[in-house]
Protein backbone atom coordinates (compact mmCIF):
# COMPACT_ATOMS: atom_id res chain seq x y z
CA UNK A 1 0.00 0.00 0.00
CA UNK A 2 1.26 3.44 -0.76
CA UNK A 3 1.08 6.49 1.43
CA UNK A 4 -2.35 8.09 1.99
CA UNK A 5 -0.89 11.60 2.30
CA UNK A 6 -2.46 12.72 -0.97
CA UNK A 7 -5.89 12.22 0.63
CA UNK A 8 -5.21 13.30 4.22
CA UNK A 9 -3.15 16.48 4.12
CA UNK A 10 -4.56 19.90 4.92
CA UNK A 11 -5.87 21.74 1.89
CA UNK A 12 -6.49 18.65 -0.25
CA UNK A 13 -9.74 18.29 -2.21
CA UNK A 14 -10.65 14.64 -2.68
CA UNK A 15 -14.16 15.10 -4.11
CA UNK A 16 -15.96 18.15 -5.43
CA UNK A 17 -19.19 18.49 -7.34
CA UNK A 18 -21.35 21.50 -8.15
CA UNK A 19 -24.42 22.19 -10.26
CA UNK A 20 -26.91 25.00 -10.61
CA UNK A 21 -30.37 25.53 -12.01
CA UNK A 22 -32.92 28.30 -12.39
CA UNK A 23 -35.98 27.88 -10.17
CA UNK A 24 -39.18 29.85 -10.73
CA UNK A 25 -39.73 30.41 -7.01
CA UNK A 26 -38.70 33.05 -4.50
CA UNK A 27 -35.37 32.72 -2.66
CA UNK A 28 -37.30 32.48 0.63
CA UNK A 29 -39.45 29.59 -0.61
CA UNK A 30 -36.38 27.80 -1.96
CA UNK A 31 -34.52 28.28 1.32
CA UNK A 32 -37.50 27.08 3.38
CA UNK A 33 -37.56 23.90 1.31
CA UNK A 34 -33.85 23.05 1.07
CA UNK A 35 -33.20 23.79 4.73
CA UNK A 36 -35.85 21.25 5.76
CA UNK A 37 -33.50 18.26 5.61
CA UNK A 38 -36.26 15.97 6.90
CA UNK A 39 -37.81 16.35 3.42
CA UNK A 40 -34.62 15.30 1.59
CA UNK A 41 -36.20 12.05 0.46
CA UNK A 42 -38.35 14.08 -1.95
CA UNK A 43 -35.31 15.09 -4.00
CA UNK A 44 -32.08 13.41 -2.88
CA UNK A 45 -30.57 10.41 -4.63
CA UNK A 46 -29.38 8.75 -1.39
CA UNK A 47 -30.85 10.62 1.60
CA UNK A 48 -34.36 9.40 2.46
CA UNK A 49 -34.94 12.08 5.10
CA UNK A 50 -34.27 11.90 8.80
CA UNK A 51 -34.71 13.82 12.03
CA UNK A 52 -33.23 16.74 13.89
CA UNK A 53 -31.57 15.29 16.99
CA UNK A 54 -30.03 18.33 18.63
CA UNK A 55 -30.55 22.10 18.57
CA UNK A 56 -33.25 24.14 16.86
CA UNK A 57 -33.90 22.69 13.38
CA UNK A 58 -32.35 24.60 10.48
CA UNK A 59 -30.10 26.75 12.69
CA UNK A 60 -26.33 26.89 13.04
CA UNK A 61 -25.22 24.18 15.44
CA UNK A 62 -28.28 21.96 14.93
CA UNK A 63 -27.55 18.29 14.28
CA UNK A 64 -29.51 16.21 11.78
CA UNK A 65 -29.48 12.42 11.57
CA UNK A 66 -29.96 11.44 7.95
CA UNK A 67 -31.39 8.11 6.82
CA UNK A 68 -29.62 7.08 3.64
CA UNK A 69 -29.65 4.17 1.23
CA UNK A 70 -27.42 3.13 -1.64
CA UNK A 71 -28.04 0.43 -4.23
CA UNK A 72 -25.64 -2.32 -5.25
CA UNK A 73 -25.17 -0.88 -8.74
CA UNK A 74 -23.63 2.42 -7.55
CA UNK A 75 -19.94 2.20 -8.56
CA UNK A 76 -20.56 -1.53 -8.10
CA UNK A 77 -16.91 -2.55 -7.63
CA UNK A 78 -16.22 -0.01 -4.85
CA UNK A 79 -16.07 -1.25 -1.22
CA UNK A 80 -18.67 1.19 0.17
CA UNK A 81 -21.81 0.84 2.27
CA UNK A 82 -24.74 -0.73 0.41
CA UNK A 83 -28.30 -0.59 1.63
CA UNK A 84 -29.34 1.67 4.53
CA UNK A 85 -27.02 3.69 6.78
CA UNK A 86 -27.14 6.83 8.91
CA UNK A 87 -25.06 9.99 9.08
CA UNK A 88 -25.10 12.90 11.45
CA UNK A 89 -24.47 16.39 10.16
CA UNK A 90 -24.16 19.80 11.79
CA UNK A 91 -25.52 23.00 10.26
CA UNK A 92 -22.61 25.45 9.90
CA UNK A 93 -24.29 28.26 7.94
CA UNK A 94 -27.95 29.21 7.74
CA UNK A 95 -28.81 32.52 6.08
CA UNK A 96 -32.49 32.57 5.03
CA UNK A 97 -32.95 33.17 1.33
CA UNK A 98 -29.20 32.85 0.68
CA UNK A 99 -27.29 29.77 1.93
CA UNK A 100 -27.76 26.56 3.88
CA UNK A 101 -24.59 24.56 4.61
CA UNK A 102 -23.85 21.49 6.72
CA UNK A 103 -20.90 19.21 7.48
CA UNK A 104 -20.93 15.48 8.10
CA UNK A 105 -19.77 14.48 11.58
CA UNK A 106 -17.61 11.50 12.54
CA UNK A 107 -18.61 8.90 15.15
CA UNK A 108 -17.39 11.22 17.96
CA UNK A 109 -19.45 14.11 16.49
CA UNK A 110 -16.38 15.98 15.27
CA UNK A 111 -16.69 17.92 12.04
CA UNK A 112 -15.18 16.25 9.00
CA UNK A 113 -14.20 18.00 5.77
CA UNK A 114 -17.37 16.72 4.11
CA UNK A 115 -19.47 19.79 3.32
CA UNK A 116 -22.80 20.06 1.53
CA UNK A 117 -24.54 23.31 0.64
CA UNK A 118 -27.37 25.02 -1.15
CA UNK A 119 -26.70 28.58 -2.26
CA UNK A 120 -29.45 30.83 -3.61
CA UNK A 121 -29.07 33.89 -5.83
CA UNK A 122 -32.14 36.00 -6.66
CA UNK A 123 -32.76 36.64 -10.33
CA UNK A 124 -35.63 37.83 -12.51
CA UNK A 125 -38.59 35.49 -12.11
CA UNK A 126 -37.08 33.42 -9.30
CA UNK A 127 -33.56 32.43 -8.36
CA UNK A 128 -30.54 30.37 -9.26
CA UNK A 129 -30.08 27.42 -6.91
CA UNK A 130 -26.56 26.01 -6.55
CA UNK A 131 -25.94 22.63 -4.93
CA UNK A 132 -22.33 22.00 -3.93
CA UNK A 133 -20.38 19.21 -2.26
CA UNK A 134 -16.73 19.17 -1.24
CA UNK A 135 -14.70 16.57 0.56
CA UNK A 136 -11.27 17.67 1.68
CA UNK A 137 -9.44 15.11 3.80
CA UNK A 138 -10.93 11.64 3.87
CA UNK A 139 -13.80 11.01 6.25
CA UNK A 140 -13.54 8.44 9.01
CA UNK A 141 -15.17 5.76 6.84
CA UNK A 142 -13.26 6.54 3.66
CA UNK A 143 -9.96 6.49 5.56
CA UNK A 144 -10.63 2.86 6.50
CA UNK A 145 -11.60 1.93 2.95
CA UNK A 146 -8.57 3.67 1.41
CA UNK A 147 -6.13 2.17 3.94
CA UNK A 148 -7.38 -1.40 3.94
CA UNK A 149 -9.37 -1.99 0.79
CA UNK A 150 -7.68 -0.14 -2.07
CA UNK A 151 -4.23 0.03 -3.58
CA UNK A 152 -3.07 3.29 -5.21
CA UNK A 153 -4.61 2.44 -8.59
CA UNK A 154 -7.88 1.56 -6.85
CA UNK A 155 -7.85 4.84 -4.91
CA UNK A 156 -7.32 6.83 -8.09
CA UNK A 157 -10.10 4.91 -9.84
CA UNK A 158 -12.42 5.37 -6.84
CA UNK A 159 -11.82 9.13 -6.70
CA UNK A 160 -12.42 9.49 -10.44
CA UNK A 161 -15.57 7.35 -10.54
CA UNK A 162 -17.01 8.64 -7.25
CA UNK A 163 -16.56 12.24 -8.40
CA UNK A 164 -18.55 11.36 -11.54
CA UNK A 165 -21.24 9.71 -9.37
CA UNK A 166 -21.42 12.76 -7.07
CA UNK A 167 -21.72 15.12 -10.05
CA UNK A 168 -24.63 13.10 -11.42
CA UNK A 169 -26.29 12.86 -7.98
CA UNK A 170 -26.09 16.62 -7.48
CA UNK A 171 -27.52 17.27 -10.94
CA UNK A 172 -30.38 14.81 -10.29
CA UNK A 173 -31.06 16.34 -6.87
CA UNK A 174 -31.37 19.80 -8.42
CA UNK A 175 -33.70 18.50 -11.13
CA UNK A 176 -35.92 16.93 -8.45
CA UNK A 177 -35.83 20.08 -6.31
CA UNK A 178 -36.78 22.24 -9.27
CA UNK A 179 -39.79 20.02 -9.84
CA UNK A 180 -40.81 20.06 -6.14
CA UNK A 181 -40.43 23.85 -5.91
CA UNK A 182 -42.23 24.73 -9.16
CA UNK A 183 -45.16 22.30 -8.96
CA UNK A 184 -47.11 24.44 -6.46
Amino acid sequence: MSDLTAYTTEGVTTFEARAETFVAASPDKVYDTVSDLSRSGEWSVECRGGTWVEGAPRTVGAIFRGENTRGTDTVAWAPVIRGPWQTESEVVEAVPGKVFRWVVLDSARRRQESTWSFEIEPTAGGCVLVHHYRLGRLTEGLSKIFAAGLDEAGRERFVREWNAKLSQDIRTTLDHLKYVLEKD
